[in-house]
């Protein structure tokens, strides 16, 4: 079992360091002059801008720019936004409990919908219910977020009236943020309709962000269901005249629940970042419109201390999902 962590957490270091060379080099290659967009044209005189340019290190070699930032990431410093003169960490951390909020949402309903799909697929293998609710579940897989998002945005929001366009809670209620997470803020600041304003904002993000792990875990747990109800012990259940509520729901989907579970593990990490486009749509202050407008005004510490921690925080959790398997399936580790 050592062996078997090892070498998991010895794929994590160079993938580790790769992510921190992409996330180095993707701002670089984007067009756009970061000292003009932070400064601005009026005014710039030539011997400001170069003394910026030296101040910000980019008079150095890429060479030694990226040893710089990669000298500061493993001393745990992201550096400080160009913009707003601020660590990246304290920015990054005001901003996550929102992002995690959201995400959090969507992956409760994506399993509270997609878990009983695929159970009722199974179970109804080649019938009417098994062939709409995977051509559903192929349908949101493929479809893509920016034009499901307008189009709920249009029916509910333009057409129905029923739920905001954008942010996480109406303008007219204002309480201190105690936790970072607007439903549970808003239901200990005892302000009237605060908590319901604050849940109505969340419908549509957390179904925009939500529809494709849904899909996904749908179509896993047919998969994996399928498979155990060929087994023999759910025949022998069958036979003891057990109810099909039981032989379905307790000794069929406990058994096919663990690449079920690996399935949302991973849609976790990958929740984090797929909520950049949603949260951009939706005007939601979290991570993913942070890192957006980021890009826009060439902050380049934000982007690259932006990118590095999503993608350590999807590396972390596949890491973890990657162990607990196993721990889980001792066949997993034996072949390590």
């Amino acid at each position: 079992m050592i062996r078997y962590l090892l070498a998991r957490l010895l794929t994590f270091l160079p993938t580790f360091l790769g992510v921190t060379l992409i996330s180095f080099a993707f701002i670089r290659v984007l067009p756009g002059d970061p000292i003009i967009v932070m400064a601005g044209e009026r005014g710039m005189t030539e011997e400001r801008y170069a003394e910026l340019y030296r101040q910000f290190g980019f008079d150095q070699p890429l060479v030694v720019q990226f040893w710089t930032y990669l000298t500061g990431v493993l001393q745990g410093d992201l550096g400080t936004s160009y913009v707003t003169k601020r660590p990246v960490w304290d920015e990054f951390f005001a901003l996550f409990p929102a992002t995690l909020e959201l995400s959090l949402c969507a992956i409760i309903f994506a399993i509270a919908v997609g878990l009983p799909a695929g159970v009722i697929a199974a179970v109804n293998r080649g019938k009417f219910f098994d062939r709409a609710l995977m051509s559903t579940a192929l349908v949101g897989y493929s479809m893509p977020i920016f034009w499901w998002a307008l189009l709920l945005i249009i029916i509910f929001s333009g057409n129905l009236g029923w739920t905001p366009v954008s942010g996480r809670i109406d303008l007219l209620y204002y309480f201190p943020q105690v936790t970072g997470f607007m439903l549970i803020d808003s239901a200990l600041s005892g302000q009237n309709g605060a908590f319901a304003s604050a849940v109505r904002h969340l419908i549509l993000p957390t179904i925009v962000l939500g529809t494709i792990p849904l899909a996904v875990i749908a179509r896993q747990t047919r998969s994996a269901m399928l498979e155990v109800l060929s087994e023999d012990y759910i025949r022998t259940a069958r036979a003891k005249g057990l109810s099909p509520l039981r032989v379905n729901g307790l000794h069929a989907l406990r058994n096919a629940m663990i690449p079920v579970i690996t399935v949302i593990g991973l849609s976790v990490g990958t929740l984090l970042a797929g909520a950049i486009l949603t949260e951009t749509i939706f005007s939601w202050p979290g991570i993913g419109k942070w890192m957006v407008d980021s890009i826009f005004r060439r902050d380049y510490p934000v982007v690259q201390g932006g990118l590095l921690l999503i993608a350590s925080m999807v590396m972390i959790v596949n890491l973890t999902v990657d162990i607990l398997y196993g721990f889980i399936n001792p066949k997993i580790r034996a072949r390590k």
